[in-house]
Order: structure tokens, then C-alpha cells, then sequence
């Protein structure tokens, strides 16, 4: 059978390539560039679901895809058992699928406006850029995790926001917010690195935790994280949101008591500490985007 004929492909292959589990980061952003803008939510219903699928099931779907093809021979090493490495992708089919997401990403784009067709087109373009040659920003922590955090959370956010003002550039105060939790998420990438140390160690990936070592690229996360939350809290003071700092404040303070178990133990527990320091965080973007909402 040639690279090209379709070969018989379980769905259950397929979905793992596009690694659904990766799908809440963007569309939770998106949903906050939504409730942000201000505007009355029941208006747009529809230009809403269409964005949700396009930037988990679409976009960051086919980054996945994009992703895992370029990782195959990493993946052969850390994650034997993914599509690819283990054949339950054959030839280069997780490569075609990484341009057919594209192509339908687009195609629903079109049905949001060009800002939105722009916007995508700059994720699909981070998404090759991070992965593939000749940039393959992966290969440098600082670069590769930056690209993530533009296009998981800052680019989603504004996109949320634009769609639900008609097109129209959002405010500063939006941008503030969708550029500083961008940085936070680098040291949420950083996170998770931890679970290939060995195998980009092997294949010249310079991840932080490579570069640093897990101790001290956890300790880079975790700042990486909480100084764009106090940013954000100075500036809700700023724009006279005194209900809303203190939440902040307080999600901070919960994810920093979380902290000494994940340096006790950054590859054991950076599982863990995604699941509790960052959904704190991560909460933290919702209430920020209510409070803009009333500015």
C-alpha cells in the first residue's frame, strides 16, 4: 500500500493523535476573550460554538498532529505506544491529517470574519514554526514555550474578544490581561517538559528542565507563573476593580502553598501541580475577564 492510500485507521487512533486533553487551554481562553468583551453573550450564540471547535478541535487539534509527526522519533522513546511511533498512524497519514486539520481550520475561520481567519492563520503558522523545520522552536525552551503561550492564551483570548465585538480591535485592558496570563503559560509548558527529560536530552531538545535541570526549571516555572498574576493584580487596583484583586490574590496564595511538594519533587509531582497551582491559575483568568467585562 503507497504512502498516499488510505489505510484502515481506527478513530480511536486518530483522536488520540489530536490529543483531546490538549483542547481545554485555548478554548478556555477563548470563552474568556468572550465573557471580557462585554458583550451580552446570548447575541452570538452561534459565532461562540464556532469558535470554541475551532481553537480546541481544529487548531490546537491539528498543532497536536502537527506535533506528534515531527516527534515521532522522540515519542519512539518517551511514549512508545502513541499513534505514530506505534503504527496505529501508518507512513506519513499523521502528516496528511496535520494538513487536512489545517485546511478545515481555515474553512471554519472563514465563517468568523477575517479578523478571526487571521487570527487563525497565526496559530497555524506557530503551530508549524514550534514543530517543524527549519525554525522547530521546540528545540529551544525559552522559544518554543513562548510560541505556546502567545498562541494558547493571548492569541485565543483576543480572538474570543474580536468575535464578540463584531470584529472590532478589543481594549487595551484586554490585551494587558490576554499578554500576561501568554507568559504565565510559559511556565506551564515548562511543566510539561518534565515528562521527556530523557528523550530531548537524547535528540538535542533544550527544554528547561534540560537546560536547568528539574529543580531549578521548576523553581522558573512557578515565577514564571505568579509574577504576571501580581502584575494582574496591580493593574485591577489600577482600573479600580477592588472586587476582583483580592480573589486574585488569594488564588495566588493557594497555588503557592502548593509549591514546596512540587520542588520536593518537580518530575513526581508536576502531574499533580498541573492539576491544583494550575487550575488556580487558571481560574484566575475567568475572574479577570468578568471583572473587564463591567469596565
Amino acid at each position: 500500500m503507497s504512502d498516499t492510500a488510505m489505510p484502515r485507521m481506527a478513530p480511536s487512533a486518530v483522536l488520540e493523535l489530536l490529543k483531546p486533553v490538549t483542547w481545554f487551554p485555548p478554548c478556555w481562553a477563548f470563552l474568556c476573550g468572550v465573557v471580557s468583551a462585554g458583550v451580552p453573550l446570548h447575541t452570538h450564540p452561534g459565532e461562540i460554538a464556532l469558535g470554541v471547535l475551532l481553537c480546541g478541535p481544529m487548531v490546537c487539534a491539528t498543532s497536536q498532529a502537527i506535533n506528534d509527526w515531527h516527534d515521532r522519533h522522540v515519542d519512539a522513546i518517551n511514549e512508545p505506544n502513541r499513534p505514530i511511533p506505534s503504527g496505529r498512524i501508518p507512513g506519513k497519514w499523521g502528516l496528511y491529517i496535520a494538513w487536512i486539520w489545517a485546511g478545515l481550520s481555515m474553512l471554519v475561520a472563514l465563517a468568523l470574519g477575517p479578523v478571526v481567519v487571521a487570527a487563525t492563520l497565526v496559530g497555524l503558522l506557530f503551530a508549524w514554526a514550534y514543530s517543524a523545520p527549519p525554525l522547530r522552536l521546540k528545540l529551544n525552551g525559552w522559544w518554543g514555550n513562548s510560541a505556546c503561550g502567545i498562541c494558547y492564551e493571548g492569541l485565543a483570548w483576543i480572538t474570543g474578544a474580536a468575535v464578540m465585538l463584531g470584529g472590532a480591535l478589543p481594549s487595551a485592558e484586554i490585551f494587558w490581561l490576554a499578554g500576561l496570563y501568554s507568559v504565565a503559560t510559559i511556565g506551564i509548558m515548562v511543566l510539561n517538559d518534565f515528562k521527556s527529560i530523557e528523550g530531548d536530552r537524547q535528540l538535542g531538545i533544550a527544554s528547561l528542565p534540560v537546560q536547568l535541570g528539574p529543580e531549578r526549571a521548576a523553581r522558573v516555572a512557578c515565577w514564571f507563573m505568579l509574577v504576571p498574576q501580581a502584575v494582574v493584580v496591580g493593574l485591577l487596583i489600577q482600573w479600580e476593580l477592588y472586587w476582583a484583586a483580592p480573589l486574585i490574590v488569594v488564588l495566588m496564595a493557594a497555588q503557592t502553598l502548593c509549591i514546596p511538594r512540587l520542588l520536593r519533587d518537580p518530575r513526581g509531582q508536576a502531574p499533580w501541580y498541573n492539576a491544583t497551582g494550575v487550575g488556580l491559575s487558571v481560574m484566575g483568568m475567568m475572574v479577570c475577564a468578568v471583572a473587564v467585562r463591567w469596565l
